[in-house]
């Protein structure tokens, strides 16, 4: 199977393993060098990346609407379009919490498809397991919807093995999302393995480290307050000089091929199975160029051996 084509959905056209992911164009991270979401999509789209991930909590809420818009005059029928359900918020990341009941599940896609402006949604996934309600039962609202045709194809997000087993006795999981990237392997020896078995697609989100990756983002970057990333472990003052090492030796081997460590960062990522597709998220077209050409890049074997060998990241994921 060609690299520039891989199978996301069952039954679907193969799209370019490089999407957008769209939260950054309303939540979380400070857009100071944002250009305008809606043309930054459709470039993308012109670009090749048919794959838009995007969720109700971004925002919360904007971020739909965004893609809606960009999806108007004709460009729907361009895009492959993947939401989620599952959380809820009373106002910014602080305040998210899990909510798994049908009920939720059922009206929270109600209101993706009137925010996108879709009659259906290709890709809907569970957004995050509700410890508190049976998996099954968040999973058996879903299924309804397929059943009604508002959802093409299940997904679900950083869920263990255990709970893939549990929803794919129900229904097929087309699609699992985590994160995975060189400063985040956790996913290669459990989850990974279980899509390969069952023909289940992966997508990683977050693929350059939040930006980390990319060399953007060293000790000296100050993060504005309402940027969540200045509230994880790894990106302290402290922690970003101890992980610059891996953004050296990332920079190293892009340097030796004449690439940008953000393209090294996503070929690792997309090397790692035939299954796995990556969501990186951009404001500026510029990137998305790069970041589209990361498909055609073939790491040697000693690059990946150099990059298996870097150091596990100080700090944990949130």
């Amino acid at each position: 199977m060609s690299t520039l084509r891989r199978r996301l959905l069952p039954d679907s056209p193969l799209v370019h393993p490089v999407g957008l992911g769209c939260m950054g164009f309303s939540w979380a991270y400070e857009n100071s060098r944002a250009e305008p979401a809606v043309d930054v999509i459709r470039a993308a789209l012109d670009a090749g990346a048919a794959h838009l991930d995007t969720s109700d909590i971004y925002g919360p809420f904007t971020n739909e609407e965004i893609l809606g818009r960009a999806l108007r005059d004709g460009w729907r029928e361009r895009a492959v379009v993947a939401t989620k359900g599952g959380l809820a918020t009373d106002g910014g990341v602080a305040g998210m919490r899990r909510d798994g009941r049908p009920e939720h599940i059922t009206a929270a896609c109600e209101a993706s498809l009137r925010r996108l402006g879709v009659d259906v949604i290709d890709l809907y996934y569970l957004h995050r397991v509700d410890e508190r309600v049976p998996v099954e039962e968040t999973w058996g609202a879903m299924v309804e919807l397929v059943r009604a045709g508002k959802v093409r194809a299940l997904g679900i997000s950083e869920a263990s093995v255990e709970q893939l087993d549990v929803v794919q006795g129900i229904h097929p999981v087309a699609v699992v999302q985590s994160e995975l990237s060189i400063w985040t392997r956790d996913r290669l020896h459990d989850v990974l393995p279980w899509c390969r078995e069952h023909g289940t697609s992966f997508v990683a989100f977050a693929p350059l480290g939040r930006g980390f990756l990319t060399g953007a983002h060293g000790p000296e970057k100050v993060f504005d307050d309402d940027d969540f990333r200045s509230r994880l472990p790894r990106f302290t003052d402290e922690a970003r000089t101890a992980n610059q090492v891996i953004v050296d030796g990332v920079s190293r081997i892009a340097q030796r091929h004449d690439l940008t460590p953000g393209q090294v960062a996503l070929a690792w990522v997309l090397a790692q199975s035939e299954h796995v597709h990556v969501i990186p998220g951009t404001t500026r077209r510029q990137h998305l160029a790069q970041n589209q050409a990361a498909a055609q890049v073939r790491l040697r074997a000693q690059d990946l051996d150099e990059l298996a060998a870097l150091p596990e990241p100080v700090g944990s994921r949130y």
